[in-house]
């Protein structure tokens, strides 16, 4: 297939639904000017958290053997993230760029720039590429690279290089992560599918009800997005560069160097590399008191330019099928 014919059905079949349901996030109160935006957005919020994303993770989970392959897709997508993290804390922080940015503001374009939407905006783009059964990559690389450098590294950003209310605004990281029904559905899952007790009745059930997360998910984003505010700051900008260009070019060249026969999750990896800056980061900034409208502003960004950017590393031949 030539690569506009490729690109022609992934503006199609991908990129045009996406755009529907951020679009329709967008317009909702525009037609619905009553709405209480926070309340719907914190519902709708919850009810993907406790229903819909622990749901798909199960299901997933349970039906999908452990491999070294597989692995390689965290692996590589969290050397991305690092290596972007490094460049965005020099570019931030040691370098007299933007002098005029507090640390709030920083810290805040430094979760965003490291952690890419990898499941509500990558999962789509997988299966596109890649078949349905690539919806794995994109669960894995949420539990075993995502969620926990987040609640580890993303708190220590936070905390550290951001936040000023000193140690007493800390959460116990641990406690945070136990608490999340999507890390003991997972585990539930890859339980069941290690010790053989998968029933695939159960799990249909399981697919079919976390079908809803990734919509749901995109309808909020097309909420929290600033539309009317989407000024193009420079700092806003580079952070969104590095996320978009650097960590899918970060994970092109390592890959080859770990493994040499190059194979679907290695791509599946620079895939994912490619996503915009994960909505999380916009609750890390409200949970730790950073620069909530920057990091609004980056999400907002790298979901409008990822449809650019996409296109440009597909001609660059980095992703194969």
């Amino acid at each position: 297939m030539s690569y506009f014919a490729q690109l022609a059905d992934l503006m199609v079949q991908v990129m045009l639904p996406l755009s529907l349901l951020v679009g329709a996030g967008a317009l909702w109160t525009r037609f619905f000017p009553g709405t209480d935006v926070e309340q719907m957005r914190s519902s709708l919020n919850r009810l993907v958290m406790y229903l819909f994303y622990p749901c798909i993770l199960f299901a997933v989970a349970s039906s999908t053997p452990l491999s070294l392959e597989l692995l390689s897709v965290p692996l590589l997508v969290g050397i991305g993230s690092l290596a972007s993290g490094a460049l965005l804390y020099v570019l931030l922080y040691r370098l007299p760029l933007w002098p005029q940015l507090t640390d709030q503001t920083r810290a805040a374009l430094m979760l965003g720039g490291m952690f890419g939407n990898t499941f509500n905006i990558g999962a789509p783009v997988l299966v596109f590429f890649f078949g349905a059964e690539a919806l794995r990559y994109a669960v894995f690389n949420d539990m075993l690279m995502t969620m926990p450098l987040v609640w580890t590294l993303g708190v220590w950003i936070a905390t550290r290089l951001g936040s000023r209310d000193g140690d007493a605004s800390r959460p116990a990281v641990l406690r945070v992560m136990l608490a999340m029904p999507p890390i003991w559905a997972f585990l539930a899952g890859f339980a069941c599918q290690q010790l053989g007790l998968s029933y695939e009745p159960l799990v249909k059930a399981t697919q079919f009800i976390g079908q809803a997360t990734i919509p749901v998910i995109l309808f909020v984003l097309g909420m929290t997005i600033p539309w009317r505010n989407l000024v193009p700051r420079g700092e806003v900008l580079a952070s969104a560069a590095v996320k978009l260009l650097l960590t899918p070019l970060v994970v092109w060249l390592v890959a080859p160097l770990v493994y040499p026969r190059m194979g679907e999750a290695q791509y599946a990896a620079i895939v994912e590399g490619t996503t915009p800056a994960m909505m999380t980061a916009l609750l890390l900034a409200d949970r730790f008191k950073l620069d909530s409208a920057a990091a609004a502003l980056l999400i907002g960004w790298t979901t409008i330019l990822f449809w650019l950017t996409l296109p440009l590393i597909m001609a660059l031949g980095w992703i194969q099928r």
